[in-house]
This record gives C-alpha cells, structure tokens and sequence, in this order.
C-alpha cells in the first residue's frame, strides 16, 4: 500500500527537478526577476478561485500573523527561486540540483539551531561529509582549488538559495501557523508577487514570448501547484519523514534530465562529489541517536 502512495511523493520531486532544468534554460532567454515574478502572478491568478473566499473567510484568524507571512514568502519563494534562476547563468543545472540535496541536512542542522533540537550523531557525520563532497563537487574535483581559483559564484548562489529554503522549513515548522495549507500557500504566493514587482520593474524589460512561455507555464503551473498537490497527498498518505527520504532522489533525477534535455556531461567529480554529499545526507536523515540526550 505504501508503494502504491509512492507515486506522489516521487512524481512531486521528479517536477521539482525538472524545474532546475527550467532554471538553466530560462537563463538568457527571460530576466531571472522577471521568470520569479511571472511564475508567481501566474500560479497566484491560477489559485484565486479557489483560495480567496476561504482567505477571506479566515481573515481575522491570519492578520495576526501577516508578518510571519511576509517573511516565509520572502524565504521560501522570492530568495530561494530567484536566486536559483540567477544561479543558472553560470552553474550547470547538475551543479545546481546536487547542491539542493544538501536542503534536509541543512534544515536539520538549522533546526539543532533555532529549534533546540538536540543534534544527532548523523547531523554531525552528514554534515562533515556532505562539506566535503560540496567542495569536491565544486571545486570540480580539486577542493584545494577553491583556495586559489575561487568558487563558481552561481554555486555559490545555489548554495545561499539552498540555505534560504532550509531556513523556510525550520519558520514553518517553529510557528506552525493556524492557518489551511492551501491558504498559507496562496497568501505566500500574492506577498511574493509583491516584493518581487520592484525587482522586475528594476530589472531589464523582458516580455513574455515564445521562448519564455513554456518555462514560465512549467514553473507557475506544475512546480508551483501540481508539485504540491502531490506533495501534500505523499505527506497525507505516508507521513512526512517518508515523504522526506524521496527527496534523496532529486539529484539523479536532475543529473538524468539534464543529461538528456541540455546535453550537459557527467563529470567523474559529479558522480564522486555528489555521491559523497548524498550518502552524507542519507547518514543524517536515518542515524538519528542523539549526541545529548535530552533532559527526562
């Protein structure tokens, strides 16, 4: 039965994956404030019918914390998705999806933070692990050159961006807001629309056009909404620490896409780099014995 529910969970990342794939494409095709800023008018006019009366139904229980809002949008959607399209002028898409799948050991690490969860063995073990293949990956298989040549600064990007989310994760689940999923999402979507209309009007003209339309109907339609759906469904039918583990397979799926859609090269340093980054957060997600026990 749990295999049956497998389905959502898998399909959800496959999408999101695909969606790095997006990323690389629209660079130089659309201006990266402008994709951020479409995707989010399109997947917020898309939900308005079904989302604002119940918005607005439960507008007193939300005003109280329309600022906790704020800052979950600008996490989640306008830091994290903008700077992954940035990212995308000068990191490979492989690059990009390998270092999101540092995101559920950097939320664990975060959440040992600001959550005072104690640490696990795991979090510490994945964490040096997971360092040293990001600095393989991205040192192209030469850590000592990040010393001398410096870092990819779309890497780099990447990797703030990856931070950004992780962060987002921990707000999420540290207030636990009253509020409908499917609300939270929707008012999210209209404030990120809103903070990032200044960049987009900053920002070089880019018009929609043929060449932009697809991207910006993958990334408003099915990584904004249709992931979702399918998310929510994997977490209601196997709970969120199984759903979690799938996120394990977003790098392949990136690598394999990629492979195919941009012809981009696996490199030795991608298999070795990211492998060793995956087993890391692998470490960290099932050795879960802490290294303080808490208090009885």
């Amino acid at each position: 039965m749990q295999l049956k529910y497998s389905v959502f969970p898998i399909s959800a990342i496959l999408i999101w994956s695909g969606n790095t794939i997006v990323s690389k494409m629209s660079a130089g095709v659309i201006e990266p404030a402008a994709m951020s800023f479409y995707r989010w008018l399109l997947a917020g006019l898309l939900l308005t019918p079904f989302c604002l009366r119940g918005v607005l139904r439960e507008r007193h229980r939300i005003r109280p914390h329309w600022w906790k809002i704020v800052l979950l949008a600008l996490f989640g959607m306008v830091l994290y998705q903008s700077l992954a399209y940035f990212a995308a002028a000068t990191s490979s898409a492989t690059s990009m999806g390998m270092i999101a799948s540092l995101m559920p050991l950097l939320t664990l690490l975060l959440s040992s933070i600001f959550l005072r969860e104690p640490p696990t063995w795991g979090t510490l073990a994945g964490g040096v692990l997971s360092l040293f293949g990001l600095m393989i990956l991205i040192g192209k298989g030469h850590p000592a050159q990040l010393f001398t040549n410096g870092i990819v600064f779309g890497d780099l990007l990447m990797l703030v961006a990856t931070i950004a989310y992780a962060f987002y994760g921990v707000l999420l689940k540290r207030w636990a807001l009253p509020i409908a999923a499917w609300h939270l999402l929707y008012l999210q979507i209209w404030v990120a629309v809103l903070l990032l209309l200044p960049l987009c009007l900053m920002a070089p003209y880019s018009p929609v056009t043929a060449a932009n339309l697809p991207l910006i109907l993958y990334a408003g339609i099915a990584a904004s909404i249709i992931s979702q759906i399918l998310w929510m469904n994997g977490i209601a039918h196997l709970g969120a620490s199984h759903s979690t583990m799938f996120m394990n397979l977003s790098p392949i799926f990136t690598v394999i896409i990629a492979m195919m859609a941009l012809d981009e090269a696996l490199h030795s340093y991608h298999a070795v780099g990211g492998g060793i980054t995956l087993v890391g957060v692998i470490l960290a997600q099932t050795l879960r014995q802490r290294i303080v026990r808490p208090a009885a």
